[in-house]
């Protein structure tokens, strides 16, 4: 089973507002419905005998599917990230709604208090099982455009440390590659940064600043052949040897540089940092590529927030998500751009 995205699914119905998605989800029998649209565009495949047709439904467990060939039953949520969830269909749906349709997302705190919960532990346990759902496990590279570009770079995402001394921290390393494209001349804002704008964003952790861990993100994350420019940092040297239209900039702590060759990536993290801080108060190191998956999955949907609704119901309709469990020992690895390591 692929997983849908924006562009494949249009006869799926999305919700525009909040009257809308109360009138498409009344109940749990409505969400099943359409999860199973979602998830079986061609109809109900049966994992049993592999036999295409509507199934049976059982009106007092709407989770429940049973084919009409071989009468075995098949759990609707089985190959989820809604797997082995107690909590109901319609909790997820308001779930996955306010994550895909609020711009600036919401902490676990605002989402327990939005829905009800009794417990801290279920909100964040659902937002980390969506967030392992926002990234497609068939993600295609960026750039490859013509008469485009992708700037590379990376940063220090963090708090500060305080009584360690000098030099020390615990911040982590973070590596993005952005589109760069441009306005047609005469459309609102063609001359805010020369018409140029952001496009698709890949934000990954690296180990460090080192050619391999830089050079590897930038090879997982970006089309071979693609013009690509980045800082004079000589952990990109090897960028044209490895297939890559590489232009480094050498802008020597000028600001104004900056400004001028990489001024899209540089907004990319202003506003990174602004919405970890802003809306989660900062988040640990051992989660931190979940956050930045989020990040990525809502930047490249923000002309279209609500018809993201349906695209994340579609991946996470086919992606493994973690338990409580393995969250809090940390044994879960958050999936990646492309493959990217962690």
């Amino acid at each position: 089973m692929a997983a849908i995205d924006i562009h494949q699914r249009d006869e799926l119905a999305f919700p525009r507002s909040l009257p809308e998605f109360q009138k498409l989800f009344p109940d749990d029998a409505a969400c099943a419905t359409y999860l199973g649209r979602a998830r079986w565009p061609h109809g109900f495949v049966c994992p049993h005998c592999g036999v295409i047709g509507e199934p049976f439904r059982i009106t007092t467990r709407p989770g429940v599917l049973e084919c009409r060939a071989c009468r075995r039953q098949t759990g609707l949520l089985a190959g989820t990230v809604m797997e082995r969830s107690h909590t109901p269909l319609s909790v997820w749906f308001w779930a996955a709604y306010l994550v895909a349709s609020q711009t600036p997302g919401m902490s676990a705190v605002q989402f327990q208090r939005q829905l009800g919960l009794t417990r801290y532990e279920t909100a964040f346990a659902i937002l980390h099982k969506l967030r392992a759902g926002m990234v497609r496990p068939d993600q295609d590279r960026i750039g490859g455009q013509a008469k485009e570009h992708v700037e590379v770079d990376e940063t220090w995402v963090g708090g500060r440390t305080r009584g360690e001394g000098r030099g020390i921290h615990h911040k982590t390393l973070v590596s993005a590659a952005v589109e760069v494209r441009h306005r047609k001349p005469g459309t609102a804002q063609d001359k805010r940064r020369d018409g140029r704008f952001a496009g698709r964003v890949r934000l990954a952790i690296v180990a460090d600043r080192s050619a391999d861990s830089l050079c590897g993100f930038v090879e997982n994350a970006v089309m071979p052949g693609s013009l690509i420019i980045t800082d004079d940092w000589s952990g990109y040297a090897s960028l044209r040897k490895r297939g890559y239209d590489h232009h480094p900039i050498a802008e020597s702590g000028d600001p104004e540089i900056a400004e001028q060759f990489m001024p899209i990536i540089h907004l990319v993290f202003s506003n990174l940092k602004t919405w970890l801080n802003g809306i989660h108060h900062g988040v640990s190191a051992k989660h931190l590529q979940a956050y930045l998956n989020e990040f990525t999955f809502r930047f490249n949907r923000r002309f279209y927030p609500f018809n993201a609704f349906r695209s994340l119901l579609g991946i996470a309709g086919g992606a493994e998500a973690p338990t409580y469990a393995q969250l809090y020992s940390g044994a879960w690895v958050h999936p990646t751009c492309s493959g990217c390591l962690t």
